[in-house]
């Protein structure tokens, strides 16, 4: 697990997204706590995992994976806000949860923990279970890394086609 590079790659898409769109000097922590929070939210839609009152499969694992990082984009983001990008690897903080379904529920608790208190332990809480989530969803941090490269590059498209 390389968090180095994806946190140097998310650097540099933010300084990019920031700097195109005038907000250098803006806090911008809320909005991607909600981005983050949503991107949760979507990533939980398409895996189904909570929807008890439906036979409806979850949607391809690509899909899913996809989602999965656009969340992995908005917690790197967070902790380079508040300088909090140190470890190469998970510091293995997170206690999982016997469900998927009980592991969403953490993270979402997990980001409320550190909306209120911005601390560097909440965010490693935060950003280790969010990899645990990953690896219940069934995914290799190989795919996740490669996953995460494949939408930055996007990510810097769009930014060059005006998003």
């Amino acid at each position: 697990m390389n968090l180095r590079r994806l946190y140097d790659m998310q650097r540099e898409l933010d300084a990019k997204i920031e700097s195109q769109h005038g907000l250098r000097k803006e806090d911008l922590v809320d909005e991607k706590i909600l981005a983050l929070l949503v991107e949760l939210g979507e990533l939980a839609n398409e895996t189904r995992c909570f929807k008890f009152w439906s036979v409806k499969p979850p949607a391809e694992r690509g899909v899913i994976l996809e989602e999965y990082v656009d969340g992995v984009h908005f917690i790197l983001s967070l902790g380079l806000t508040f300088g909090y990008d140190g470890p190469e690897t998970s510091k293995g903080l997170a206690e999982e949860a016997a469900t998927l379904t009980a592991q969403f529920n953490r993270v979402y608790q997990l980001v409320s923990t550190f909306k209120d208190d911005l601390s560097e332990e909440n965010y490693y809480l935060l950003l280790d279970s969010y990899i645990q989530l990953g690896e219940i969803l069934g995914f290799e941090w190989a795919e996740v890394e490669q996953a995460y490269l494949e939408k930055n590059q996007v990510n810097h498209e769009r930014q060059q086609q005006g998003y």
